[in-house]
């Protein structure tokens, strides 16, 4: 199965979602110090898990393990989504900032829709 497919490093999806996650945690740098361990930490650890699920589930060997691994990035990627809304809401973002990322987002999740459609044909 594996021999039909790119190596994940050559994946959009994967890329963009490096991509997002470095914004992420530029973004996050400036948050108050007191949401080190809450909304930063969170954000974080949101981003990571997008790109680590993709590559997880392309190690898989069938494709219905795949296909849940690559769920749980689409979920963390609606997660992550919500945790900028509030990030505004808190004003720890403005609206250009929020914006741009959301904008960075929503190629993830387009690339990542696609790709699970791909996977599931």
């Amino acid at each position: 199965m594996q021999t039909e497919y790119k190596k994940y490093t050559e994946l959009n999806v994967w890329i963009e979602a490096r991509k997002l996650t470095n914004s992420i945690y530029i973004i996050t740098k400036s948050y108050p110090k007191e949401e080190q361990f809450g909304l930063t930490n969170q954000m974080r650890r949101c981003s990571v898990s997008i790109p680590s699920n993709i590559a997880e589930g392309c190690g898989r060997n069938h494709k219905k393990d795949s296909l849940q691994f690559f769920y749980v990035s689409r979920g963390s990627l609606y997660e992550l989504e919500t945790q900028l809304y509030l990030s505004h809401d808190l004003g720890f973002l403005n609206i250009s900032q929020l914006n741009d990322i959301l904008e960075q987002l929503e190629t993830v999740r387009k690339l990542l829709n696609g790709f699970i459609r791909y996977y599931t044909e």
